[in-house]
């Protein structure tokens, strides 16, 4: 029976399209697509799994068999290894007896059987030849690949050999499981050599479609019984060459070889198309979700937020349909939030100016008292130092003016000791909780900030966040007290809220060490507006998290919608 997969796509249309995943690396500076789309990801797999076991075709009971192919095959292969042109091979295993049923003039068959494995040339030294490395096979489902020209005396010995019309698959993890392979084509002098990570396989003759053997090794099912028969070391994992020459290999007429062919092109174009349409319908509604939200950052203040938010609100539930438009909101909501644009201002409110006193006077009696070291004198601040203008009774302070370092007191632990030390206290690192152990350092609530890492860039988790109750610190995380716990919040907020590049140091291991962190420039609100803040900030968080939580469960659903549907057409 033939699946009408383009029947089986139109009456799905919803489910290939809707049914995403988002990318666990996405978030600030991340770039590039967020989302993999995930219906269509199973799509493709689905429309070649069914291609090789003849679901795709209709079988013409008038074709030649492929037993005939396979008979033509088999002379080839006698005639070359008598005149000497290729090497009598060992034994194949046998084939299983209880394979499944094939259509009507199809066979069982094996790679080993119907092409010479490991072949070799044999060219003139001073002949150009194209060199392919791994680097430039490709996953494509046509096999398409890239090549390098050099001299074949070079590149004839220590590398693994090919020829125009070989078939080539990666034999390493992961480049096995991502579906790497290759149809050599368009080969200097027709012969090449490349990586020896590569089995390869050269057809007795033109009896059969390459196209087609290509796609058998990019089934579900070749891959996944390849990567349990690995061999080696972790990381080093290799197919075996038993497995690449003897496994079943189901072989069709050869004209119905070439029709799969065509219908595997026809339903990856509708592939593409599909996966166009939702990533432009993806992009589109980010872009729209951007520009409006910008209209709330652009808000001259409180009163005029009030009056675009509920412009906003209105359109909820078109809005704010992903996982990444939420994060632009809360990530708004943080902005708004440290300028002093998501809250009124009150004039009888005491200004910053008070806390800042207040803060000082705090830090210089745990000075005293030897609980701290004494803040070094920092660079006064200017005007082009500040990052934006604040609202009245507000304040900018250098970030050692406004909270306590405690960085002093963090004391790592090797993975190791942790594991001899296992325990109920969290055990925090430069993006949260990364173990728990038999003691902790510290009993209050404390804010912690990433000092290293990646995350500093791609800021995929929260840079900063509160810690409470008895916990230990490493340190790769900065540890700091403030003189009351909305502060304390308010500061959270605040480094979640700004971009941390310009304090952040190297590339491959970016840094933001204590000098750096304590010249962040901080707009400090009265205290009583900031305790409004943090309270405001808390209620949009929620309703950002019930959003979240919504979209979660629906995207889920969508995935195992998408799921069984292959699952069912696969049956």
């Amino acid at each position: 029976m033939t699946v009408d997969i383009a029947l089986l796509v139109s009456d799905n249309l919803d489910v290939w399209t809707t049914a995403v995943e988002r990318r666990a690396t996405s978030g600030r500076g991340g770039g590039g697509r967020r989302v993999d789309l995930y219906g269509i990801d199973r799509l493709r797999p689905l429309i070649v799994d069914l291609a090789v076991r003849g679901k795709l075709t209709s079988q013409e009971p008038d074709e030649e068999p492929a037993a005939a192919a396979l008979a033509r095959l088999a002379k080839a292969r006698r005639s070359k290894i008598e005149s000497g042109r290729a090497k009598k091979r060992n034994g194949l295993s046998p084939l299983p007896v209880d394979l499944p049923i094939l259509p009507e003039g199809w066979a069982w068959t094996q790679l080993g059987t119907i092409a010479e494995i490991s072949p070799s040339n044999i060219a003139d030294d001073q002949l150009d030849a194209s060199f392919v490395p791994m680097a430039l096979v490709s996953t494509r489902i046509d096999g398409a690949h890239e090549a390098e020209t050099r001299n074949w005396g070079e590149i004839k010995k220590g590398f693994t050999h090919f020829a125009e019309g070989d078939i080539g698959l990666a034999k390493i993890t992961p480049c096995f499981e991502n579906g790497k392979a290759a149809i050599f084509e368009n080969l200097a002098n027709g012969i090449g050599a490349g990586t020896t990570e590569l089995h390869v396989a050269r057809p007795w003759s033109e009896d059969v479609n390459r196209r087609y053997l290509l796609l058998t090794m990019k089934t579900a099912s070749y891959l996944h019984d390849g990567e349990l028969g690995m061999t080696g070391t972790a990381g080093q994992k290799r197919v075996t060459r038993t497995y690449f020459e003897s496994s079943p290999l189901p072989f069709p007429p050869l004209a119905e070889q070439q029709r799969i062919v065509t219908k595997v092109d026809e339903l990856m174009a509708l592939c593409d198309a599909l996966e166009g349409e939702s990533a432009a319908s993806i992009a589109a509604h980010e872009g729209l979700v951007e520009a409006l939200l910008a209209t709330l950052t652009a808000s001259s203040d409180a009163a005029d937020l009030a009056v675009n938010w509920t412009r906003l609100e209105t359109h909820f539930d078109t809005l704010f349909t992903t996982e990444s438009s939420v994060d632009a909101l809360k990530q708004t909501i943080l902005e708004l939030a440290v300028r002093g644009k998501l809250v009124p201002q009150n004039a009888d409110d005491a200004p910053a100016s008070e806390l800042l006193k207040a803060v000082k006077v705090q830090m210089a009696d745990l000075s005293r008292r030897g609980r701290t070291k004494t803040p070094t004198e920092m660079v006064p601040i200017r005007e082009g130092d500040l990052p934006f203008r604040a609202p009245e009774g507000w304040a900018f302070a250098r970030f050692s003016e406004v909270l306590i370092n405690r960085d002093a007191e963090r004391v790592p632990i090797s993975s190791d000791d942790r594991a001899r030390r296992k325990g109920e206290f969290d055990y925090y690192g430069a993006s949260g909780v990364i173990d728990h152990i038999d003691d902790y350092i510290f009993d209050e609530p404390l804010l912690l900030i990433g000092e290293d890492g990646a995350n500093l860039v791609s800021r995929s988790t929260p840079i900063a966040f509160i810690a409470e109750g008895k916990y230990w610190v490493n340190n790769h995380a900065h540890v700091l007290q403030a003189i009351s716990i909305p502060l304390l919040c308010y500061m959270e907020i605040f480094i979640n809220a700004i971009d941390l590049k310009p304090y952040v140091t190297g590339t491959a291991q970016p840094k933001m060490n204590q000098a750096k962190m304590n010249s962040i420039v901080v707009a400090v609100p009265p205290a009583n507006e900031l305790e409004r803040i943090v309270a405001k900030v808390g209620e949009l968080n929620a309703l950002c998290n019930a959003l979240r939580s919504h979209i979660e469960e629906s995207a889920a659903t969508q995935r195992h919608l998408a799921a069984a549907v292959v699952e069912r057409a696969a049956a």
